[in-house]
């Protein structure tokens, strides 16, 4: 089984950054691609940003320039730092990971981020 659990959401007013991480732990052999996603009520989960083993990165065209996603393979961990936060990234971020060979799909339980002022 594996756990991802996030940490760093908050309130912060626009304009303002913040980061937000999330940590696997669990029994697994690899982590292949993570992601961070988003969802707001009544709407179905976006993706903001993903980021291969390797290093590659797919970004949400609203989120490009602005938000930066990146992982340290040695803590089994992803990042995603926010920059000139907008009232409509108002949002729950849920994390997700790819285990394995077969890249099993593993959901953190999301952490809040509100942007207002």
């Amino acid at each position: 089984q594996v756990q991802l659990v996030e940490s760093g959401g908050g309130l912060v007013q626009p304009g303002g950054s913040l980061s937000v991480s999330c940590a696997a732990s669990g029994r697994f052999f690899i982590l292949n691609a993570m992601g961070w996603y988003r969802q707001t009520p009544g709407k179905e989960r976006e993706l903001v940003a993903s980021i291969t083993r390797g290093g590659s990165t797919i970004y949400a065209d609203s989120v490009k320039g602005r938000f930066t996603i990146s992982r340290d393979n040695a803590k089994n961990t992803v990042y995603l730092q926010m920059n000139s936060l907008k009232p409509e990234d108002t949002a729950v971020y849920y994390c997700k990971a790819a285990v394995g060979i077969r890249s099993l799909e593993y959901w953190g339980q999301g952490t809040q981020v509100t942007v207002s002022s």
